[in-house]
């Protein structure tokens, strides 16, 4: 290793130290002959030359060992670094590598040089590699990148690479560093918020199933009470039509029965007194007709089969009006008569039951109900200008008012349906029913119907 010269300063002092050197020899040596002036001017110069080579060359072996001793401390440093350090081409060939990078790839440094550092890099990585290789030669800053060894038969081993090109563009230092801890961390992490995020959802699913089963407890509850109402309502209705049968049919029967017997022939009788016995008769036959025809309409109007829904509507708003006083319209689509048996029975039912409750106790004047067309419904809405009841309350509450409420809820949801009702003081209730579109069955109503009018 070569040494530049020494400065002009230096070198004036290792002539001047020279010069003090070959006075002191020279008075060592008194008896020396003297000579010429020129040789021994001569003789001084060569022998202050001779002290100056003397002492640059005890220069230089100091020099010398200490560059021994500081390449002695780099290469320890450099072989032994927690790093590992490589020397790469732009082709990505390696030319140098410390122990520790030897260490990290599991090759001897003596096979190290010379190969390609891309296949010391598992193939899923090897293109991302080659384009970092291209970033770090094209660019001036310094590059990182996480890439995964090839290993056969070993365990995952993950490392970061930092690369800077040199100033001569055609190498490039590479710190390499051991990341599997890491690695291996974070996949732990991420499985262990996969875990959370399960446990999370599971926790989320078993407040959800709970929530559940106490509805399900709840509608269980309400179902075993609403069967009971239903009973008891049943059992009520069944004495109202006998209590009504009784007291109307059975007794209109009895004098029926008493004025036949009162036409047996008789020699005091006259034509004129039978024929008013007769008529009188007849009065009670028809009375008990319409009676029986009452009931009939009530538990299952004819007319509803026969014709459909807008004419059965009809005739028990005609009925209702007489029966309470109160003024009632009925607006619908014509193809309203065309729907299924099944959802005319239930819009049929439903409108029954709304009305009858407009009349137990709504106290209202007027009652108006719609049938209309949506694109996917047919809506049928029941409105009167009574007074206003808390809906929540009702429900709550057992009762009568409560299982019509909830029977025509039932039948609607029977056939797909939803029910609503909305009712706010100062202007009356309005209940709401709807059944999806469907065309299923309308032409077999229409045949059926005209069928029985033939």
């Amino acid at each position: 290793m070569q040494k530049n010269p020494p400065s002009s300063d230096k070198a004036a002092q290792l002539r001047s130290r020279a010069e003090a050197q070959l006075r002191e020899q020279k008075k060592l040596r008194t008896g020396v002959a003297k000579t010429g002036a020129d040789s021994r001017r001569l003789l001084h110069e060569l022998q202050v030359h001779q002290i100056e080579l003397e002492m640059q060359n005890a220069e230089l072996r100091q020099a010398r060992d200490a560059l021994e001793v500081a390449l002695e401390n780099y290469t320890d440093l450099y072989d032994f670094a927690p790093s590992g350090y490589f020397t790469l081409a732009a082709t990505g060939a390696i030319l140098q590598a410390n122990l520790t990078g030897a260490k990290l790839v599991g090759i001897e440094r003596s096979r190290l040089v010379g190969q390609s550092f891309g296949r010391l890099i598992s193939a899923e990585f090897r293109p991302a590699f080659s384009t970092f290789i291209e970033q770090v030669f094209a660019g001036e800053t310094k590059q990182s990148g996480d890439f995964e060894l090839a290993g056969k038969g070993q365990p995952l081993r993950f490392v970061n690479i930092e690369a800077q090109g040199l100033l001569n563009k055609q190498e490039c230092r590479a710190t390499v560093v051991d990341i599997t801890a890491r690695k291996v961390a974070e996949a732990a992490q991420r499985r262990l918020d996969v875990m959370s995020a399960s446990n999370r959802k599971l926790e989320q699913e078993i407040i959800q199933r709970k929530k559940l089963e106490q509805a399900l407890k709840i509608s269980e509850q309400q179902l075993r009470q609403l069967s009971h109402e239903i009973l008891l309502a049943q059992e009520t209705e069944r004495k109202r039509i006998s209590r009504e049968l009784h007291d109307t049919v059975l007794q209109t029967l009895v004098g029926i029965s008493v004025h036949l017997s009162s036409l047996t022939p008789r020699s005091a009788d006259k034509p004129a007194s039978l024929r008013q016995k007769i008529a009188q008769t007849q009065l009670l036959v028809e009375k008990s007709l319409a009676m029986v025809h009452r009931f009939a309409v009530e538990l299952r109007p004819t007319v509803l089969d026969d014709l459909g829904l807008i004419p059965a509507l009809h005739t028990f708003m005609k009925d209702f009006m007489k029966r309470t006083g109160v003024r009632a319209s009925l607006t619908a689509y014509a193809a309203a008569n065309q729907l299924p048996i099944g959802q005319s029975s239930v819009l049929y039912r439903v409108a029954l039951e709304a009305l009858n409750n407009v009349a137990i106790h709504a106290q209202a004047s007027v009652v108006e109900v719609q049938i209309k067309k949506l694109p996917d419904w047919i809506c049928l809405t029941i409105t009167d200008d009574g007074k206003s009841f808390d809906v929540k309350r009702v429900l709550r509450t057992k009762g009568n008012g409560r299982l019509g409420l909830l029977g025509m809820r039932e039948r609607l949801e029977m056939v797909g349906g939803k029910f609503s009702i909305k009712s706010t003081p100062g202007h009356g209730t309005i209940v709401t029913a709807r059944i999806p579109v469907t065309t299923e069955g309308a032409g077999k109503n229409r045949k059926r119907s005209l069928e029985t009018k033939s």
